[in-house]
């Protein structure tokens, strides 16, 4: 399969790369030192079915980047931004009997880092700040979303509700308060759709997928790169903002069995925000500045939504560890979003002090 790619060099092995959940992926290496070594990765296309438009918004978004770089003297730019590689045929992905791969050049001397620190919570938020604020003025037409309503909210309620009604796995009577729980939070966490169809709260280009894992940084631990682009589409800074905190500012582990364990960390919380307002600054609105408390609780509300969803659909979409292990990724997220709204005025002074 990397033969079928415009790649330099001999390949000298394929090994497996990471651990990823989504798609699969491989660090090819080259024989010679001075050709470099590449990523391949077989795409999952049940999640992005229209792969032709995932390649090419990673295609402008890397090349945009890339071009904003050069332009203010940086150097070192291949390893500041991803490099794909196209198939010799000239196309951006290979289709093998409707399995779909790609492959983008292997970033050398790079790591990423799993655990959050304050420091790294820091770094993190500049890092996707800048990321949003080089993409802000990209030409020509927005990028299509790679997956379809995948952070909004009204949608994601639509489908606990018709789950809730369905009662497929006969669970419903179990979960019947947390599912009337959250649907009696349903306007209060649809409030960006509402603020976007006034016309009071933008879409921009969003990651949507905020983890530390999805930066690279060098071996002195400077940050390089923003990579895994797949879902970077247009959303709200709320969601990049919110998804962060709820997976580094969680004290306790996403599916927590001691709910006494989850709480927000704020000092992650503080830090992230002190970084994401230093890259955001010139592009944030007062609107959404004001609102990324909220988009902490928002994105961990949906979050709980899903996991409710999946539990009642019968664990039909994320994995799962054992019978009850959906409930209790519902259960840890909902004791999040509590604390997060115990919380919220403390976070809401924070924002203002960086303003």
């Amino acid at each position: 399969m990397a033969s079928r790619f415009a790649l330099e060099g001999e390949v000298e092995e394929v090994v497996p790369l990471g651990a990823g959940l989504i798609n699969d992926s491989y660090r090819v290496k080259t024989v010679a030192e001075e050709t470099p070594d590449y990523v391949l990765q077989r795409i999952n296309h049940a999640i992005f079915q229209d792969v032709d438009l995932l390649q090419e918004n990673i295609r402008r978004i890397t090349e945009h980047i890339r071009r904003k770089l050069e332009a203010r003297g940086e150097r070192d730019t291949e390893r500041k931004t991803l490099t794909v590689v196209p198939a010799k045929d000239g196309k951006l992905y290979v289709c093998d009997g409707g399995t779909y791969w790609r492959m983008t050049v292997f970033i050398r001397g790079s790591r990423t880092y799993e655990q959050v620190t304050p420091e790294l919570a820091y770094l993190t938020g500049k890092a996707f700040g800048e990321f949003q604020d080089l993409l802000s003025d990209l030409p020509g037409e927005p990028l299509g979303a790679t997956i379809p309503d995948f952070h909004n909210t009204a949608f994601r309620l639509e489908q606990l509700r018709e789950a809730a009604d369905a009662d497929r796995a006969g669970r419903l009577a179990k979960v019947r308060d947390v599912v009337e729980e959250l649907k009696g939070r349903a306007e209060e966490m649809c409030l960006a759709e509402r603020l976007f169809r006034e016309g009071k709260l933008p879409k921009r280009i969003t990651h949507c997928d905020t983890k530390v894992n999805n930066m690279l940084f060098d071996e002195e631990g400077r940050f390089l790169c923003v990579i895994d682009l797949d879902t970077t589409m247009p959303g709200f800074v709320l969601s990049d903002f919110g998804d962060f905190i709820r997976t580094a500012g969680n004290k306790g582990a996403e599916d927590d069995e001691d709910l006494s364990r989850v709480r927000v960390n704020m000092e992650v919380f503080r830090e992230f925000s002190r970084g994401y307002a230093e890259g955001t600054r010139a592009f944030l609105t007062p609107t959404e500045r004001e609102l990324l408390p909220y988009g902490a609780q928002m994105l961990t509300y949906m979050q709980t939504v899903r996991f409710l969803t999946d539990y009642l659909n019968g664990d039909t979409y994320y994995k799962i560890k054992s019978p009850e292990h959906n409930y209790q990724r519902t259960l840890a997220q909902l004791t999040l979003l509590h604390d997060i709204d115990a919380h919220l005025e403390e976070m809401k002074e924070w924002i203002k002090q960086l303003s």
